[in-house]
C-alpha cells in the first residue's frame, strides 16, 4: 500500500517536471494560462494581482496539461469541454477573491482526480 503511494508520488513528480520543461503543455491542449499583460476581464486581473489566485492558476494550467495528454482522446474533449465551461464559472466571480479561490478549488480537484486515476491504473 504505502509502496503505491509512493510509485504515484514519483509519477506525479515526473509528469509535473516534464511540464515544467515544456511550457507549452497546457496552451497546447486548448487550455492556455493567463497572459498578466493581456488581462482584460476582472477575473483575470484580480488572479494577476493575487498571488494565492496566480499560483493556483499555474497549478490548474499545470495539471490540465497532464490529465489532457496523459488520457484517451473522448476523455481529453470531456476534460476540455469541462474546462471551457469551468472558465465561464470563473468568470462569473469577476473580482471576488474568495469566488476565485472557491471555483479553483474545486477544479483543481477534478483534474488532481483525473492524474490520481491515471497513476493508480499503471503500469509502473
Amino acid at each position: 500500500m504505502a509502496e503505491d503511494k509512493h510509485m504515484r508520488a514519483g509519477l506525479a513528480i515526473a509528469i509535473l517536471a516534464a511540464t515544467a520543461l515544456r511550457p507549452s503543455f497546457a496552451q497546447a491542449e486548448g487550455y492556455a494560462p493567463i497572459d498578466c499583460a493581456k488581462a482584460r476581464s476582472p477575473s483575470e486581473q484580480t488572479i494577476c494581482r493575487n498571488y494565492a489566485l496566480g499560483q493556483q492558476e499555474a497549478r490548474l494550467a499545470t495539471l490540465f496539461g497532464v490529465a489532457t495528454s496523459l488520457v484517451a482522446m473522448g476523455q481529453r474533449g470531456d476534460i476540455q469541454d469541462a474546462q471551457r465551461a469551468w472558465l465561464k464559472t470563473r468568470e462569473a466571480c469577476a473580482n471576488d477573491v474568495a469566488c476565485l479561490a472557491k471555483v479553483y478549488d474545486a477544479r483543481i480537484a477534478v483534474l488532481n482526480g483525473v492524474v490520481d486515476g491515471i497513476a493508480k491504473r499503471g503500469p509502473f
